[in-house]
């Protein structure tokens, strides 16, 4: 019985839809989280800037 003397490669010549999904799904979450932040620290410098001025 002969073996073969090399075992080939795996190549990730590109990507599945599900792997493409998954990091467009990714995106979105991190899009979502980086607004809801920016919006609560905007409420935050504003009411600031208020009780600076009063």
């Amino acid at each position: 019985m002969r073996y073969p003397t090399r075992i080939p490669r795996r190549t990730e010549e590109g990507l599945t839809t599900a792997e493409l999904l998954g990091n467009a799904a990714l995106g979105v979450l991190a899009l979502v989280a980086i607004w809801a932040l920016l919006q609560q620290l905007g409420v935050d410098i504003v009411t600031w800037m208020r009780d600076q001025l009063l």
